[in-house]
């Protein structure tokens, strides 16, 4: 079984690793982890490219994506899990289907912000637009209390 989890950094994606991580234990054989950052692209706004180079772009989405990992890869490496880490730019909730699709997960793992019914009506959600986009099941994990508390 092969598992994707787009993280952002926020206390809401470290919840659902964290759960995930929990998790583990009902797997007959542990799954195989793909970790994904996914940033929107900067604006392509006229004569862009005489001012900021591809390279310093290429660098700051890199700065970027690295600092959404690094609060799943500190939660995984602490306990013991493997995971390869995948970045891509782009739409958010497209990208993540896309690298489901591109790596044949069996699952798609996130946690969600918490937004009630009109909030999300009015706003959309990223866990909205890969419910309706994915091929595979999703596991969205709520806002609340931590796996430990359980």
């Amino acid at each position: 079984m092969k598992i994707l989890i787009p993280v952002d950094g926020s206390a809401n994606a470290s919840r659902a690793i964290e759960r995930l991580v929990a998790s583990l234990r009902w797997y007959a054989a542990r799954p195989s982890i793909e970790l994904l950052a996914v940033h929107l692209p900067v604006p392509n706004v006229y004569a862009f490219s005489h001012v900021i180079s591809r390279s310093m772009v290429e660098s700051y989405y890199a700065e970027e994506c690295d600092d959404m990992l690094r609060p799943a890869r500190a939660l995984l490496d602490a306990s013991g899990v493997a995971y390869v880490v995948h970045t891509a730019i782009g739409d958010i909730g497209e990208c993540i289907v896309a690298k489901a699709d591109a790596l044949e997960c069996d699952l798609i793992w996130m946690g969600t912000r918490g937004m009630n019914a009109a909030a999300n009506l009015l706003l959309g959600s990223v866990a909205t637009r890969v419910l309706h986009l994915a091929r595979v099941p999703v596991t969205l994990v709520p806002v609340g209390p931590t796996a430990n508390a359980q």
